[in-house]
C-alpha cells in the first residue's frame, strides 16, 4: 500500500462529502486507501459515508475522543509507505498525491511534507508555512509584530514571512489540514502526541520529526483549499483557551528552565490578551450599529425640540429641559428595544426589519404617551418627526457603512446577488434545481462554459473569458461544478478574482453547493435539506422573550392560575426555571433524532395540544419535526392555551 489517507470528522458532513469526493479522484492509478475517523457527528456523516463511499473504511466512535487520538486510531490500523493526515474540509487537486508522493520518494530525509494552502476565498493560508515556537516567536505574534513585518524574517518567523509562497521550501512546521508523513519515521518518532485534544498536535509532530535528523517541506507545486472556520470558530473564546493551552502543553514538553518558564509565561499573557480582544471586538460588532442609531437619533431629536418649538408653539424654552433627560431616552430606548426584536440588528441585514421595528417601536410610544404626566407631554407631533428622522437616518447609516466596506451604496448583504455558474448545460441546471428548491433567490446572470464554445445563445463565454464575465456583468457570486471543471481550474481562478466575488462548489453528484468566504467563519451552504425555522437568530431571540414574558404574568396571577393547574409546586419551579434559562414552556416531546436543532429541555410540546397520551415514536417525530420547521411564537401560544392545566408537568 502507498498512501493511506486519514481524515478525522465532527459534524461537517457537507464539506466531508466534498473532500471525499477529490479524495476519490485524486486516488485514481494510485494504490491508495482512505480512513475516515468519525469522533461521534449527530448529522449523519457516518451513513453518507456507507452510502456514496462504500470503498472507504471507517471508524465510528461513540465518543469525541480528540484529533490526535482519533488520527492514531487510523494510522495504527492502516499498513501504507505513507501517511496522509486531511482534514474534512478541505478539497485536494486530481493530480495532488501524484506530485506530492513523487517529491517524498525523491528525497529520503524528508519526514513530513505540506502543501500550498488556500481558503475559501482564494486567498493563500499563511500557516500553510511555520516556524517552531519559542519565546522570541511568541512574543512577535501575541504583540502583532508578525502582522506588521509580514515578510520579515526577524519578526515573523511564526508564519516564515521571508519564503515566498510560490517556491518549495524546508519549513519547521507542517499545518495540521495537510499533513503527509512518512511510515517509517513515524514508527521511529511515535504517532500523534495524545495530550493535545485539538490543536498544537500538528507542531509537536512536526517538531519530533526534525529533532529526529529529517526535513519538513512545504511544497508550492499543488494547491489546496481548506475552508478554515468548518470545524474550528477562530474568533471564539473556546478557541483562545485551548490553542494557546496547546502552546503551553508543547512547551512544557520540549522546553526546560528559563525558556519554558518564559514561553509559557508569555502564552499565559497571550491568552488575557487575545480573550480580551475577542472579548471587546465581539462587543463592538453587536453594539455598533445600536450604539450609532442611538447617537443620531439623540443628535435629532435635540435639534427637532427646538425646531418644534420655535416653528410651532412660536417659543423658544417652550419644550421644558426634562424632555431630554427623560423623553429622549424613553424614545431612544423603545425604538432601538422594537427594532431588535424585529431583528433589524440580524445578520443579513434587512431595511424591511428595521423599518418593522421603527413603526411598532412609533406606534407604542404613541400608546405609553397617553399615561405620561401632562409636565412629559412635550408633544406628539416630536414622535412622528422623531420617527421620520429615525428612518431616515439609520437608513443612511447602513448605505454609508456598506459603502466603506464594500465600495457601493447596495446593501449586499440584504439584496439578491448577481450568480454566474461554470459548468455544463446539465450540470447549471442542477445547480438552478438546488437554488430553487433549497429558496435560495440569486440573480442568475447565466453559465459559463468550461472549454471554448460557439453556442453563444446559452454560454456567456468560456472559462477564459472569466475575468471579463465578472467585470462586465458586476459578478458576485460563482458557482463552480466540480463534475465539469476541475478542481485545479477552480483553485487557480480563486486565487485571480480572491475577494471580489464569492466562490462555491457543486461536488459531483452532491445536493449541496458549497462555500466559504473568510477563514474565521463558518462557510456558507445551500443545500436541499430542510431549513428549520427554529434555528435562526429571530426566532431563537423571539421564543426566550415569549418564554420570559410568559413567565412573568404566570408569576404575577400565580395565586389564581394555582387552582386550575395540576401539581402547583411544579409550576411554580417551571416558572423559576423558564426564567432563569434552564428550561423553555414548549419544545420537543421526547425525540431519538439527532437531527433537529437544539433547544432547552421543555415544560410542554406539540404532543400535549393534541392530547394524545399513547402516541407512537414515528408520530411523536413527526410533530417534533413540523414544530422546529413551522416554528413560530404564535405557535408556542397556542400550545400552551391548548395545555394550560399541564404547565405543572
Amino acid at each position: 500500500m502507498k498512501l493511506s489517507v486519514v481524515i478525522v470528522n465532527y459534524n461537517v458532513k457537507y464539506f466531508l462529502e466534498q473532500c471525499l469526493l477529490s479524495v476519490r479522484q485524486a486516488s485514481v492509478g494510485w494504490d491508495v486507501e482512505t480512513w475516515v475517523v468519525d469522533n461521534n457527528s449527530s448529522d449523519d456523516s457516518v451513513a453518507m459515508v456507507r452510502e456514496k463511499f462504500p470503498e472507504i473504511k471507517i471508524i465510528a466512535n461513540v465518543e469525541n475522543v480528540g484529533f490526535s487520538k482519533a488520527n492514531n486510531q487510523a494510522i495504527r490500523a492502516s499498513k501504507s509507505e505513507y501517511v496522509l493526515l486531511l482534514n474534512p474540509d478541505t478539497v485536494v487537486q486530481a493530480d495532488t498525491f501524484q506530485k506530492c508522493l513523487a517529491f517524498m520518494d525523491a528525497r529520503e530525509d524528508a519526514g513530513g511534507l505540506g502543501v500550498k494552502t488556500i481558503d475559501g476565498s482564494g486567498a493563500f493560508l499563511p500557516e500553510s508555512k511555520r516556524g517552531f515556537p519559542s519565546p522570541w516567536v511568541a512574543f512577535c505574534k501575541s504583540f502583532g509584530f508578525s502582522a506588521l513585518f509580514p515578510k520579515s524574517q526577524l519578526f515573523n518567523q511564526y508564519y516564515l514571512g521571508h519564503l515566498s509562497e510560490d517556491e518549495t521550501n524546508e519549513i519547521d512546521v507542517l499545518v495540521g489540514s495537510f499533513m503527509l508523513l512518512r511510515r517509517s519515521v513515524l514508527d521511529k518518532i511515535g504517532l500523534l502526541d495524545e495530550d493535545f485534544f485539538m490543536y498544537g498536535e500538528d507542531i509537536d509532530l512536526s517538531y519530533r520529526i526534525v529533532k529526529s535528523g529529517f526535513k519538513n517541506y512545504y511544497f508550492a507545486d499543488t494547491t489546496i483549499i481548506h475552508y478554515k472556520g468548518e470545524s474550528t470558530k477562530k474568533g471564539s473564546l473556546n478557541y483562545v483557551r485551548v490553542f494557546y493551552g496547546a502552546m503551553m502543553i508543547f512547551a512544557r514538553k520540549h522546553f526546560k528552565g528559563q525558556k519554558a518558564t518564559v514561553f509559557i509565561a508569555l502564552m499565559q499573557l497571550a491568552v488575557w490578551l487575545r480573550a480580551g480582544l475577542t472579548l471587546v471586538s465581539g462587543l463592538i460588532s453587536r453594539i455598533y450599529f445600536p450604539l450609532f442609531d442611538a447617537f443620531l437619533i439623540f443628535i435629532g431629536l435635540y435639534f427637532l425640540k427646538d425646531f418644534w418649538s420655535n416653528y410651532y408653539f412660536k417659543e423658544a424654552d417652550y419644550i421644558k429641559p426634562i424632555f431630554m433627560y427623560f423623553n429622549v431616552p424613553l424614545y431612544v430606548t423603545i425604538w432601538l428595544s422594537t427594532i431588535y426584536f424585529s431583528g433589524g440588528y440580524d445578520k443579513p441585514v434587512s431595511m424591511r426589519r428595521i423599518l418593522r421595528g421603527l413603526v411598532v417601536g412609533t406606534i407604542l410610544l404613541a400608546a405609553v404617551y397617553g399615561f405620561l404626566d401632562l409636565e412629559l407631554r412635550s408633544s406628539r407631533m416630536l414622535i412622528v418627526l422623531g420617527a421620520l428622522w429615525t428612518g431616515i437616518s439609520i437608513t443612511a447609516l447602513r448605505f454609508i457603512s456598506n459603502f466603506i466596506k464594500n465600495k457601493n451604496f447596495r446593501l449586499n448583504t440584504e439584496g439578491v446577488k448577481n450568480l454566474i455558474i461554470v459548468g455544463s448545460k446539465s450540470e447549471s441546471d442542477r445547480v438552478q434545481n438546488l437554488l430553487a428548491r433549497a429558496q435560495v433567490v440569486k440573480n442568475f446572470i447565466g453559465t459559463v462554459a468550461q472549454n471554448p464554445t460557439t453556442d453563444h445563445e446559452f454560454f456567456l463565454g468560456s472559462l477564459l473569458d472569466l475575468a471579463q464575465i465578472v467585470q462586465i456583468y458586476r459578478v458576485e457570486e460563482i458557482i463552480f461544478c466540480s463534475k465539469d471543471v476541475a478542481a485545479h481550474d477552480i483553485m487557480a481562478w480563486m486565487t485571480k478574482l480572491k475577494s471580489s466575488v464569492d466562490f462555491k462548489i457543486l461536488p459531483e453528484g452532491s445536493q449541496s453547493i458549497i462555500g466559504s468566504s473568510s477563514k474565521n467563519t463558518a462557510g456558507e451552504l445551500y443545500t436541499v435539506d430542510v431549513n428549520f425555522n427554529i434555528s435562526n437568530q429571530t426566532s431563537r431571540r423571539n421564543k426566550r422573550l415569549f418564554d420570559v414574558l410568559l413567565s412573568i404574568k404566570l408569576l404575577i396571577f400565580s395565586p389564581l392560575l394555582i387552582f386550575f393547574i395540576f401539581n402547583e409546586i411544579k409550576f411554580l419551579n417551571n416558572i423559576f426555571a423558564v426564567l432563569t434559562g434552564k428550561k423553555t414552556w414548549v419544545g420537543y416531546e421526547k425525540s431519538t433524532s439527532a437531527n433537529l436543532p437544539k433547544i432547552r429541555n421543555s415544560v410542554l410540546s406539540p404532543l400535549d395540544a393534541v392530547h394524545l397520551s399513547d402516541a407512537n415514536q414515528p408520530t411523536i417525530e413527526r410533530l417534533n419535526y413540523f414544530y422546529a420547521k413551522d416554528y413560530a411564537v404564535w405557535r408556542d401560544l397556542e400550545i400552551v392555551w391548548q395545555a394550560f392545566r399541564h404547565l405543572g408537568k
